[in-house]
């Protein structure tokens, strides 16, 4: 059964560049717009990792983190962190709230982040 991916980002060409990446490794995808949407997708789709966005409508990746880790469903599921911004004072932030790995969306290909998921749960 294939593994399953919850993508929280509200970039369309991030979405689209990701999902079809993701999915032809053999993922399943599912895509949430804002932090609400995601944390909503979460308790629904209860993925085996996030792919989660800081900068978002409604609320952004820090504050679903922050829910994330009062939820003892979803505290343990590992986030890679997708962000504009490489601030060693975000990425420290991001690791506190139990961000696995980070992403920075000017610097990344499309295989790096699949290297990453393949490191955090496997194909």
């Amino acid at each position: 059964m294939a593994k399953k991916i919850l993508l929280v980002e509200d970039e369309e060409i991030m979405i689209d560049l990701l999902q079809k990446k993701l999915t032809k490794e053999g993922y399943e995808i599912s895509v949430a717009r804002d932090g609400e949407e995601g944390l909503k997708a979460m308790r629904e789709v209860k993925p085996d990792l996030i792919l989660l966005d800081i900068i978002m409508p409604k609320m952004g990746g820090f504050e679903v983190m922050e829910e994330m880790g009062k939820d003892k469903n979803l505290k343990d599921i590992p986030v890679i962190v997708i962000s504009n911004s490489g601030q060693p004072v975000e990425i420290d932030k991001a690791q506190k709230l139990g961000a696995k790995d980070w992403l920075i969306k000017t610097e990344f290909d499309p295989q790096e982040v699949v290297d990453k998921v393949v490191k955090q749960i496997g194909k």
